[in-house]
């Protein structure tokens, strides 16, 4: 087993003719570079781990919305009371600050990106594409469409 000294790893270094190597700053140029590159491993590894957690956080959020519909459902319905509403509630509260955002509401601009269309109508009262009445609200977490909101959509009418 031979270990590498300090001649040995400045006669490995590239040097132009007629200069001589500086073995104090190829050794430090050779630290630079490798705390340069575990900074950017640590970076990309803290990265990765934030991305996988933000997907497993909103893999958990997109199996609740079925139960989050019926509980909405529920609720317009005049089911909801008693100990199932403090369950309710204790179930809206949770997803709200874990980051599940609800959206949509009638009224507001058709946005393919954001909504899915499951009807179609025209009428003389809007001027763009609008979002007449929400069938099924949308989901997302952060920045992520979990469920597009299910609308019916009115368009203007001759366009």
């Amino acid at each position: 087993m031979t270990e590498n000294t300090t001649e040995d790893v400045v006669e490995d270094a590239v040097v132009e003719p007629g200069q001589e190597a500086d073995p104090v700053a190829t050794l430090t140029s050779d630290l630079q570079r490798l705390q340069a590159e575990y900074a950017n491993y640590r970076k990309r590894v803290e990265r990765d781990r934030a991305v996988a957690h933000e997907s497993a956080v909103g893999a958990v959020l997109t199996e609740l919305l079925a139960l989050l519909d019926d509980v909405d459902r529920a609720e317009q319905h005049g089911e909801l009371s008693g100990g199932f509403k403090a369950v309710a509630d204790q179930l809206n509260s949770i997803t709200s600050r874990i980051g599940l955002e609800k959206y949509g509401t009638e009224g507001e601009a058709f946005d393919p990106q954001i909504h899915e269309a499951l009807m179609h109508d025209e009428s003389a009262d809007v001027a763009v594409a609008t979002a007449s009445k929400i069938l099924q609200p949308g989901y997302k977490y952060k920045e992520r469409i979990l469920r597009p909101a299910r609308v019916a959509v009115t368009d203007p009418a001759g366009a």
